[in-house]
Formats: C-alpha cells, sequence, structure tokens
C-alpha cells in the first residue's frame, strides 16, 4: 500500500469532505480555508491516493505550537496512521525558528488521541475544565465592580505576579492553554485584554473576547475563592454586554477552571461544565 504525506490545499477540500470520521457537522470542514494557511496548516496521510487521516499545527505568538485536529477515515483505522502523521506534523513544525513548545490539548475520554500524543513524545502538563454560561448574574452580591486596570506595565506586573512562573499554564484562547512565559504576551494582546483589580489589590481577573463558533467572554481568575470574592462577578457583566451587542448567536461568559474551582461549585451554579481538557507538551527551550 502506498503511503504519502503532505500539505493539504484547497484541491483536497473534496477528499475531505468525502472521508467518514464519523463528525457530525464537523468544523474542520467549515473552517478549511482558515486552518490551512498563514500560522495554521493541516496535513493529510494519504494511503494509495485516498485521504486516511487528517491533523494539523497552529502557531501561537511567534514560538508556541498547538497540534490538533486529529481525524482518521473509519475505514482505515487500525493502522496507526494518526502517530505517523502527528510525528510528521510536529517535526514540520519545529521547522520554524524559535519553537519553544510543542503541545495538544484533548479531552479525558479522547485515550487514542492521548496515545497519539505519549508516542510522539509529549507528556501530560496540565487538567482544566471549560466552564460556560450564559447568565451568572446569579452570582453577584451587589458589590461595586473592580477598578480597571489601563497601563500595559500594570497588566505585566499582574503576569508576571501571578501566572508567568514555572508550572503555571495561561489559558491563551478558549482550548488553548500555553506554559506562561514573558515571550507569550505581546502589547498588541495586553492592549485589547481587559484586567480588573479588586479593591485589596491581591487579586485580578482578566477578560478577552474570543469566538470559538460562538462569541466568548474568556474569564482568568486562577484562585479558589472566586464565589468568594465580592465584585467579581459584577465586574464582567459589563464586558459580557458590550460582546452581547455585537454577537449574532448571543455571548457566553467561559472560564477556565481546575478541578480545585470545580469542587467549590454550589448546587445550582449556571455554568455547563465540559469533560476534563488535558494538555499534554514538551518545552523546547
Amino acid at each position: 500500500m502506498k503511503e504519502a504525506i503532505r500539505p493539504l490545499t484547497g484541491e483536497d477540500f473534496q477528499a475531505l469532505q468525502e472521508m467518514q470520521t464519523g463528525i457530525d457537522d464537523d468544523y474542520v470542514i467549515r473552517v478549511f480555508d482558515h486552518i490551512s494557511n498563514g500560522h495554521n496548516r493541516l496535513f493529510g496521510l494519504f494511503q494509495d491516493g485516498h485521504l486516511a487521516s487528517i491533523g494539523g499545527y497552529t502557531i501561537f505568538a511567534g514560538s508556541y505550537v498547538m497540534l490538533g485536529r486529529m481525524r482518521s477515515d473509519l475505514r482505515f483505522r487500525g493502522l496507526n496512521l494518526s502517530t505517523r502523521l502527528m510525528a510528521h506534523v510536529r517535526n514540520a513544525a519545529l521547522e520554524h525558528k524559535g519553537i519553544c513548545f510543542v503541545g495538544a490539548n484533548t479531552e479525558e475520554s479522547n485515550i487514542p488521541a492521548q496515545r497519539v500524543l505519549e508516542n510522539i513524545g509529549l507528556a501530560k502538563q496540565s487538567v482544566l475544565v471549560a466552564a460556560t454560561a450564559a447568565d451568572v448574574r446569579g452570582l453577584e452580591s451587589g458589590a461595586i465592580p473592580w477598578r480597571k486596570v489601563e497601563s500595559l506595565e500594570e497588566k505585566m506586573r499582574w503576569l508576571q505576579a501571578v501566572y508567568i512562573r514555572p508550572g503555571r499554564i495561561f489559558p491563551f484562547e478558549c482550548y488553548y492553554p500555553f506554559p506562561a512565559t514573558a515571550d507569550l504576551f505581546s502589547k498588541n494582546q495586553l492592549t485589547h485584554w481587559d484586567f480588573f483589580e479588586n479593591p485589596a489589590q491581591d487579586r485580578v481577573v482578566i477578560a478577552k473576547h474570543d469566538v470559538k463558533k460562538y462569541d466568548y467572554l474568556h474569564t482568568l481568575y486562577p484562585w479558589n475563592d472566586l464565589l468568594e470574592q465580592p465584585g467579581l462577578w459584577e465586574t464582567l457583566r459589563a464586558p459580557l454586554e458590550a460582546i452581547r451587542k455585537d454577537s449574532q448567536e448571543g455571548a457566553f461568559i467561559w472560564i477556565d477552571l481546575t478541578h480545585e474551582q470545580v469542587h467549590k461549585l454550589p448546587d445550582g451554579h449556571p455554568f455547563d461544565l465540559s469533560s476534563p481538557w488535558f494538555l499534554y507538551g514538551t518545552q523546547l527551550n
């Protein structure tokens, strides 16, 4: 059987549509043009000319690689195709200068993907649970919203104090957490991210607009007292409403939680909780 691996182009779109992956309404097909150019690449493994497996990578902040979009045709499963393909994808990503981290994010239940990632040299880094909600007003206490941090210098000081340290993971986008280093944060990003500081100046919440099919206020709060801080949820109301005004589908809060934070949620909380997501990766320098 003749095997070939190469980047996918527009000429491969029909072959992609004809794959039998068992995934209904696969977003990879809907956003194919976006994920196969620029900082994104999508590769295909062909068996005797048939597209049997796909996978790709995205480069963030110039030096962080996230692997993903692994799919295999049901008719070709059991042949270890994903491992060979993703090893090739990993090596292709490493051809870019300055790469410092290669990772992949996968659900706890996706054991086959975890085996592939381990087979290509990635190790589990962290576990996060995505919590989403359309309405968090029930968590408000009537307190005054927190002070908005305006200067880039203050924002960077908060990042250095809270996130930029060995072993700390920063949810850079929805679905895309990375080890937090100074190189992950640019002035342009910090300009568009909102930071809010509590009156005691010992807590900060970060809120940023992200789109993953729906509009989200991606919210970062690493402490375990997210339901005990007066004014926290009042603070998030205004940026959420600002996104909602321009959204066709509506807007939602998305906050990445640790297991400890999840366990502190009360009965009747407003969040839909995903299954845990595992970040796999390897640091290169």
